[in-house]
């Protein structure tokens, strides 16, 4: 009997999986459900009914505890990307499903947006930028752009970045930072000491991270434990010559706390690729701010990354089906039991 996928997520370019199947020599039959794009619980429930799989973007579609439990078939959930904020990985480890995304997507594009924010913020490139263009070139020797501007430029060399999460995206910044000669600290409790060492990365706790910062960079993940990380408590304890820089989720700071912080002269500058909600309203006050810089959560894209991106489930369904462990697996913890349970099928 063929392994039944459902794809519930149709993007530009995306290759044609039942294609790649059939290249691969595996026996696989592919449902397109993305007329309209499924996007509750109930939805998904119907659209999935009694496959095997699914592909899905789990930022917006979500893969929670009543969907995996009205799906008395389902084995794998496949999320396109790097972000799974609406899959439940405990439900689905307890109900014996395979649950991954892809982890080494867009690596070198979002910690090179990230460097490339931290020259922004450091340097007030777009600011200078929007001077110039409204003809204010001369003015930029006037006093008061004196007094605003200058004193926020700042040369990266001797500054300290400090890393909230130390995974495979800051993993990849850090030497990218250090080749501009930034001491480098790091708060992480999942990740081993030996891996601070390895990197040259001072290991701190979140406290001492935000007090000894020059510049912050959030690069975890939406939890329970992430959301709001950083509240009006914390962003007090930074610098007030700072920079924060979030490449990671929109939730994981307070934008009203960041708004306060940010016009009252709590910290220097801000630069985000990720905001909460995602679009900001058009009356949000943070557009009003001429220090924080918001790019529309693009810091993955490259056309390299795309194809990588859209190339990739269809990779890991022929390895499941084949009998392999997908690469990206969030779970492996439920091996053992996935194969108990469904060593028949």
């Amino acid at each position: 009997m063929a392994f039944k996928v459902v794809q519930l997520l149709e993007l530009p370019d995306m290759p044609d999986y039942s294609e790649m199947f059939r290249q691969a020599g595996v026996e696989v039959e592919l449902a397109k459900k993305i007329d309209p794009i499924p996007l509750t619980e109930d939805q998904i429930i119907a659209a999935v009914g009694d496959a095997d799989a699914a592909i899905a973007g789990t930022t917006v579609q979500p893969f929670s505890r009543k969907v995996f439990k009205s799906l008395s078939n389902f084995k794998f959930i496949m999320s396109i990307g790097i972000g799974y904020d609406n899959l439940d990985v405990q439900a689905a480890t307890e109900l014996c499903i395979l649950a991954a995304n892809i982890p080494d997507y867009c690596l070198e594009e979002v910690s090179d947006h990230t460097m490339a924010l931290i020259l922004a913020c450091t340097r007030r490139v777009v600011q200078l930028d929007g001077i110039v263009k409204q003809g204010g070139w001369k003015s930029l020797a006037e006093p008061h752009i004196q007094s605003d501007i200058w004193p926020n430029l700042s040369r990266l060399r001797g500054q300290t970045l400090g890393l909230i999460g130390l995974g495979r995206i800051p993993q990849a910044l850090v030497p990218k930072a250090q080749g501009f000669g930034l001491r480098i600290i790091a708060f992480d409790p999942y990740i081993a000491p030996d891996i601070f060492q390895e990197l040259g990365v001072e290991q701190v706790n979140l406290e001492q991270l935000l007090t000894q910062s020059d510049i912050v960079s959030i690069h975890v993940p939406v939890t329970p434990e992430t959301r709001h990380l950083l509240g009006l408590e914390q962003l007090k304890q930074m610098k007030p010559t700072a920079c924060l820089i979030n490449t990671a989720r929109g939730p994981i700071v307070d934008h009203e706390a960041l708004y306060t912080v940010l016009s009252q002269g709590g910290i220097s500058a801000a630069a985000v690729d990720v905001t909460d909600p995602e679009p900001l309203p058009p009356d949000s006050p943070l557009l009003n701010l001429d220090n924080i810089i918001i790019t529309a959560h693009c810091a993955g894209i490259s056309p390299m990354s795309s194809a990588e991106l859209l190339r990739r489930p269809g990779e890991e369904v022929i390895r499941l089906v084949r009998g392999e462990w997908p690469v990206g697996l969030l779970n492996p913890q439920v091996k053992e039991k996935y194969r108990q349970k469904w060593a028949q099928s």
